[in-house]
Parts: C-alpha cells; sequence; structure tokens
C-alpha cells in the first residue's frame, strides 16, 4: 500500500521499533503464567533470553507499564495526526497484537487453567501462540524495514479503521 507516500529511513525505524511490545507481552505470559517456561524449544528460548532485562523494565513500576505504555501510544501516536500514517498504522497494528494476548491470557487464567494446566496440550498451546507472535511480528518488522504495510488478515483490517 504505497498510495500514502514513501517512508524515511526514521520512519521505518519508529514503525520496527513497536513491534517490541507484543514479543514483550508474549514473553511474560508465557514466562509469567506458565513459570520458567523451560519447555520452549532452544530455538524460541534463544529469541526470549536476550529480552529479559527489558522484560524487567517493562513489567516494572507495580505492573503498570504495560498500560502505561499502551495509553500514551494509543493516545499520543496513534491518534496524532501530525505523525505519519506508517508510524501509526504500525503502532496500531502492535497494541492490537498485544490486546488479542491479553484476551488468551484472561481467556486461560479464568477458564482454561484450571482443566489443561501441566499438561501436554498447555506446553503445546503455549508454544504455538508465542511462534504464532514471534512470525507475526517478525514479518511485520521486515515489511517495516522495507517501507511495506504487513498485511495480516484481520489485525491490519483493525488497524486501518482505527487510524483511517
Amino acid at each position: 500500500m504505497a498510495w500514502r507516500g514513501s517512508t524515511s529511513p526514521t520512519d521505518r525505524i519508529f514503525a520496527s521499533l513497536v513491534y517490541l511490545l507484543p514479543l514483550l507481552d508474549v514473553i511474560g505470559l508465557v514466562y509469567g503464567v506458565i513459570g520458567s517456561g523451560s519447555f520452549l524449544s532452544p530455538v524460541l528460548r534463544a529469541i526470549a533470553i536476550p529480552l529479559m532485562p527489558l522484560l524487567s523494565i517493562y513489567y516494572g513500576f507495580g505492573g503498570f507499564m504495560p498500560l502505561i505504555i499502551f495509553f500514551a501510544l494509543f493516545l499520543l501516536v496513534v491518534r496524532n495526526e501530525s505523525i505519519v500514517h506508517f508510524i501509526r498504522f504500525n503502532a496500531m497494528q502492535s497494541i492490537l497484537f498485544g490486546i488479542v494476548l491479553s484476551l488468551f491470557s484472561i481467556l486461560w487464567r479464568y477458564i482454561f487453567a484450571s482443566f489443561l494446566s501441566g499438561t501436554l496440550l498447555e506446553q503445546t498451546l503455549f508454544n504455538t501462540i508465542f511462534l504464532g507472535v514471534v512470525v507475526g511480528v517478525g514479518y511485520s518488522v521486515v515489511q517495516s524495514a522495507l517501507g511495506r504495510y504487513a498485511e495480516i488478515p484481520t489485525i491490519s483490517d483493525a488497524a486501518y479503521t482505527q487510524v483511517r
């Protein structure tokens, strides 16, 4: 979708940088709900371990930092029409990744954890979600670095409706 204009290298960097948040969310979900995340394969663990220092900052301040960052991104970036559409779209798509992960976390905690906790199905489910988010974020970062809009079927449509 290049009709919005070309993007500068700084726009591409900022658009790619916001995808760090859903990656931190999924690592926090896996390591927070399950505990150590020891069931992750070595390849997936190699992605998660280097981000642990950022994770301690992200979940600092009594656990309110993700909420603060959500409102800051939504109100100061997505709703600010003086910022380039490319950055606003990617910020909104990143927020939507986080919302989907939060909804899954709520469903897990209050519905599925009671009868799936400690099973092979739990490990498979969390590995699948972790891998899905890593692939989605990786695809979005690559597309953003190339100056293209990452088209992820439902999430991109929702992001377009929010950004205008």
